[in-house]
């Protein structure tokens, strides 16, 4: 079974091969130090140390292995590729909740780099999902989790 595509920013990619670098390089290192330290306590079946330092290590494999997979499957946007007349992945979109009156800016960006308390939201969100083809003026309805969220389009910049 193929992959889905997932989808980054120049940015984004550059995090995702910064963190693989950093795990291969230094995090490796360290809790190979870790495991060696604890070997040299002797009796493994009742040292907490050499336990913590195996599950970390499983931890910090399981992450190499997850980024490996998702960069793989990579499509970067890249910067020429976002414009100001339409929202895309890339795009910092400002909107008004026509509810509320509150402005809020989001960018868009992949499922693998959101940080909704940064305003990165996933062009897979409901939000991001909605915002995707809009352009200064319209009008966008969304269903989250709390209900329905009325959003009108103020700007966009890349």
């Amino acid at each position: 079974m193929a992959q889905k595509e997932l989808v980054v920013t120049q940015s984004g990619l550059k995090k995702l091969e910064e963190e693989l670098q950093y795990l291969k390089s230094v995090k490796r290192s360290e809790i190979a130090e870790r495991i060696k330290v604890a070997i040299s306590y002797g009796d493994l079946s009742e040292n907490s140390e050499y336990e913590d330092a195996k599950n970390e290590q499983a931890f910090i494999e399981g992450r190499i292995n997850t980024i490996e997979n998702l960069l793989r499957n990579v499509k970067v946007v890249q910067d020429s590729e976002v414009g100001t007349d339409v929202v895309t992945v890339g795009s910092k979109v400002r909107v008004v909740d026509l509810e509320y009156g509150d402005e809020e800016e989001y960018e868009i960006v992949g499922a693998a780099e959101s940080d909704p308390a940064e305003g990165r939201i996933s062009n897979e969100s409901p939000i991001g999902e909605a915002l995707l083809g809009k352009h200064v003026g319209d009008e966008v309805v969304a269903q989250v989790p709390s209900g329905t969220v009325r959003l009108k389009v103020l700007g966009i910049h890349a």
